[in-house]
């Protein structure tokens, strides 16, 4: 295979595997199931394994791709339409502790020993199983926490403290540059910015990044 040949497969592979994964989701991505991640990296493999091999062609590993990502598409439609497929094909989070007794039947279903239930909540800054009322394990591995009251963090309602209204911070400036969306959504303009840089003796060249929490502009330079 020459040169050109190798790079004219990678070229449009690439856009083919991009094509795909866009299509399918962002799931390929975050691998949220087993069966996700095994997708992911069947797909991989295919052009990976389809450019050394001498009798894949071009049209032979873009059919592959496409074929695959079909597949991957159509599993997803099934899971999203039918309970049975989703059940089936995900699986279903396991409640592996209960009114914080170990339930040792599902742990043993889902091939989880005591050792690497420990390392699964001390991933989630929990370190004693006494500390808990619920742990559910998740499709992907990872493992969800509800302390008992006496070990959970207070809330500000529990504290009695007033509440703020809450608001996402927007990023006015990135890599020096200022984001017009993010002006726009706040219903600022450009001479704010600068108004506010200048409040901080700074000029945009000085600024890599910018983000707005509602009360302060947060900045940081080069």
């Amino acid at each position: 295979m020459s040169y050109h040949e190798m790079f004219t497969e990678l070229f449009l592979g690439y856009i083919a595997l991009f094509i795909v994964v866009k299509i399918n989701g962002k799931t390929q991505i975050t691998q949220i199931t087993p069966f996700d991640l095994i997708s992911s990296l069947v797909l991989g493999n295919i052009l990976g394994d389809g450019i050394y091999d001498k009798e894949a062609n071009l049209p032979k590993i873009l059919f592959s791709i496409f074929v695959w990502g079909a597949l991957i598409f159509v599993t997803e439609i099934l899971t999203q339409k039918s309970m049975w497929a989703r059940k089936f094909l995900e699986g279903d989070a396991s409640v592996v502790i209960k009114h914080g007794a170990i339930q040792w039947k599902e742990l043993k279903r889902n091939r989880l020993d005591t050792d690497q239930l420990m390392q699964l909540l001390r991933a989630k800054d929990t370190f004693a199983v006494s500390e808990v009322s619920y742990a559910i394990l998740e499709n992907d591995g990872t493992i969800s926490v509800l302390k008992k009251s006496n070990f959970d963090t207070p809330t500000k309602q529990d504290l009695k403290i007033q509440m703020e209204k809450e608001f996402l911070p927007v990023v006015i400036i990135s890599d020096g540059k200022i984001i017009k969306r993010a002006l726009n959504s706040l219903k600022k303009d450009e001479k704010w910015v600068h108004k506010k840089l200048s409040e901080s003796n700074l000029s945009l060249k000085q600024v890599c990044f910018a983000e707005w929490d509602s009360k302060q502009l947060h900045l940081h330079t080069y």
